[in-house]
């Protein structure tokens, strides 16, 4: 008998057992199309404002790729003794020729093997060979076309300030690593770690440092960081060997003794002589060495994570029948920048070595991710996409935008009824299995009518699912494409550095400076925070959560002059000049700071103006923005060096400038941008690099000298008028978008 719908002139059709269109339900669509979309605008929101603003891979490198293992790189460090060593940028070394006052960690990365074309994703496990003057660090290098260790080298003539890449020591079919160089007999020799051959292998040099030959198998063994050292009339090879049964990895370690390095080897009695939890340093951490009479082990802390940190050991018996060691204290100060530091999340390796000066010089890696790193964040990425998408699908479903329907007898077949399959299993779970689904169904479109109702209550509760989705997005979104949330420093010429931040502030923006100081104490490439306090009773330093040195300069008077007083504490030749009521990412300091270091003489900005018209009008950025052009850079936010501008602004030439700007108080930034003109035997006296983002906090607060816009535009207008009389005008402007990599666009 034909159907009702078949009467009215409409075709049969069977209940859908699919999915129903969304044209089939137009509100309930919309209703599902709008959650998608505000999840996507907050995703996309998210990523502009966060994501976009992270470390971009420097142009042109064809190594340095997210690697699971890490981002491994290798550091110098200084002292009298190798129990109180000092990292590089402590010691004040400088390299003109790269920019880099004073040089900073890490001294060599994968990108000093990339760009000597040597793709690499990471440098570690650095051993140092010292001769004369000069010297050598052979290194783990993952290579990225065979994803496995090879062994580089890389020479230096500058006792570690800068180093030249010389490529490819040795290179076998099988991984190696803990390149473990010595000289025995004017012979010098390598042990690297190639335990995926089952064997430990000494190589000699037959054309140092690039050319090694294979001298003899030590021992048949897959020893892990094998490492050798002369002491009490014997040679002592330590090292661990993780295929004995039972043994926990990272946790065990083992003697070997011999007259020579060359063998033959003969086990220590009490092997192995760890054999516990892998946090005590039980693993080899690089070169033993012996100091004050004593031998001392490095070993790794793999609790959390493999190499976690790098612990020290005094030996304080060794023979062929007692071993005993206490932990001492390293020496080195922890890292406190988290991932934003090269070393922050992990260190651990270390080869110290005396020169013949006394003094002592070390090679240190770090990583600033933890193992297996790449691979949680993927997993977490994927996981909230999936829980955003079902939030999506069941707000459809409820809806009515998605329907889906399968039939019982789909999954449960149906079975005909007999005295025989009344007493059969399977016959009586088929029949509580529809059942159940029944009553699912029936509780499911109870729950559909009960959420169509257009109540308060309903719509709050697909305001909740749509806020869990969207935070979801968020979510997916910073794990899958926001790296490993570390905001790293660029380098230059191959080199890293460190710059001083100076901000001016007093007693009533005291909650501003706190926040400041937390937050870009943070950079890496932060080396101090001085604060020019101009007014009130200034704070103690202690009273900020800051990873680096903060200096409260208290001033005399209340001058805007004072931001650019010539401070001979400063230890760094870059300085940025940071209004306290500014932030903006770690990322974003780092580029300026980058494109500063490609032109020293330039003051580096965030804050392009305009100055032009006769007489000369002061304009902002959405003036100059449609004139695409700038010739100025306000100072609230700029790098410049220290030696130049500080001694230009205090000179006597700048004397008047300096008496109209305490008066006025107000232009101490167009002034330094005259002086700069002025001055510079250069074309061009300012750049502009472009935040991802920027907050001013001035805003928020009432004490802000800039709050009455109208009012502060006139006064600087009339500032103009003023020192283009004394130092002459502003160059002409300059685009936006001239550099290659569009930071100024």
């Amino acid at each position: 008998m034909a159907s009702q719908a078949a009467r009215r002139g409409g075709a049969m059709r069977p209940p859908s057992s699919g999915v129903r269109t969304a044209a089939a339900r137009p509100p309930a669509a919309s209703f599902l199309l709008a959650t998608a979309a505000t999840a996507a605008l907050v995703g996309g929101f998210y990523f502009w404002l966060v994501v976009s603003s992270f470390r971009l891979p420097d142009s042109g490198a064809v190594g340095c790729r997210p690697d699971g293992e890490g981002s491994w790189a290798v550091g110098m460090f200084y002292g009298s003794s190798p129990l109180a060593l000092r990292p590089i940028e402590l010691e004040g070394r400088s390299n003109g020729n790269s920019s880099a006052w004073p040089v900073a960690n890490p001294v060599l990365t994968c990108g000093t093997a990339t760009e000597a074309g040597y793709p690499s994703n990471f440098v570690a496990d650095p051993f140092l060979y010292v001769e004369g003057d000069t010297l050598f660090i052979f290194f783990e290098t993952k290579t990225t076309t065979s994803m496995q260790g090879d062994i580089g080298v890389a020479r230096s003539f500058d006792q570690g300030a800068t180093w030249e890449f010389l490529g490819i020591a040795l290179d076998e079919a099988w991984h190696l690593s803990y390149p473990f160089v010595f000289k025995y007999e004017n012979e010098i020799y390598m042990m690297p770690e190639g335990n995926k051959k089952k064997e430990l292998r000494l190589y000699r040099a037959t054309k140092f440092p690039l050319e090694w030959t294979l001298e003899k198998v030590l021992v048949n063994k897959p020893l892990i960081d094998a490492s050798l050292v002369q002491f009490e009339g014997y040679w002592w090879l330590f090292a661990s060997d993780f295929t004995r049964y039972g043994v926990e990895k990272n946790a065990e370690l083992e003697i070997w003794y011999s007259n020579s390095p060359l063998g033959p080897w003969t086990e220590h009695k009490k092997n192995p002589i760890y054999k516990s939890d892998k946090s005590l340093g039980a693993r080899n951490g690089g070169r033993l060495f012996i100091f004050e009479g004593s031998l001392y082990r490095p070993g790794q802390d793999c609790s959390g994570t493999y190499g976690r940190m790098v612990k020290l050991h005094k030996v304080e018996k060794l023979s062929k029948e007692e071993y005993k060691e206490v932990p001492v204290n390293l020496g080195i100060e922890e890292p406190k920048k988290g991932r934003n530091a090269w070393n922050g999340m992990r260190y651990h390796h270390m080869d110290a070595q005396q020169l013949a000066s006394g003094g002592w010089i070390a090679v240190m890696d770090g990583d600033r991710v933890p193992s297996g790193d790449s691979t949680r964040r993927s997993l977490i990425g994927y996981l909230a996409f999936l829980l955003a998408s079902a939030l999506v699908v069941f707000v459809g479903f409820m809806k009515g935008a998605i329907s889906c329907y399968v039939p019982p007898s789909l999954w449960v077949p149906l079975t005909r009824r007999t005295e025989l399959s009344r007493i059969f299993y399977v016959h009586r779970f088929n029949q509580k299995v529809r059942r159940y689904s029944t009553s699912i169904s029936r509780y499911i479109s109870a729950a559909k009518t009960k959420l169509s109702e257009k109540t308060w209550s309903n719509v709050l509760f697909f305001c909740v699912v749509a806020l869990f989705g969207a935070i979801n997005v968020c979510i997916a979104v910073h794990f899958l494409c926001g790296g490993n949330g570390a905001e790293e420093a660029y380098t230059y010429q191959g080199q890293h550095s460190q710059f001083t931040m100076i901000t001016m502030t007093y007693e009533a923006r005291l909650w501003n400076l706190k926040v400041f100081i937390e937050h870009y104490s943070r950079c890496e490439s932060v080396r101090e925070i001085v604060v020019v306090w101009n007014k009130g009773n200034p704070p103690s330093s202690d009273a900020f959560d800051s990873t680096v040195p903060v200096r409260i300069r208290v001033e005399e008077t209340n001058s805007l002059n004072n931001r650019f007083r010539v401070d001979p504490l400063i230890k760094t030749r870059a300085v940025l000049e940071l209004d306290d009521d500014i932030m903006m990412t770690c990322t974003d300091l780092e580029k300026g700071f980058r494109v500063w270091r490609e032109h020293p003489e330039r003051m580096v900005g965030f804050y392009p103006r305009m100055i032009d018209g006769n007489p000369m009008q002061y304009r902002n950025e959405r003036y100059a923005r449609g004139k695409n052009g700038y010739n100025l850079i306000l100072t609230g936010a700029a790098f410049m060096d220290k030696e130049f501008a500080f001694k230009t602004y205090w000179s006597e030439k700048a004397r008047e400038g300096r008496d109209y700007v305490h008066k006025n108080f107000n232009c101490e930034d167009l002034l330094m941008n005259f002086l700069y003109a002025n001055a510079s035997s250069t074309t061009r006296t300012v750049e502009y690099v472009h935040p991802a983002w920027a907050i001013d906090t001035s805003k928020l607060s009432s004490v802000a000298i800039s709050r009455d816009t109208q009012k502060h535009y006139d006064i600087r207008t009339h500032c103009l008028a003023n020192f283009s009389s004394i130092y002459g005008p502003l160059p002409q402007k300059w685009e936006f978008g001239m550099r290659e990599d569009r930071w100024d666009k």
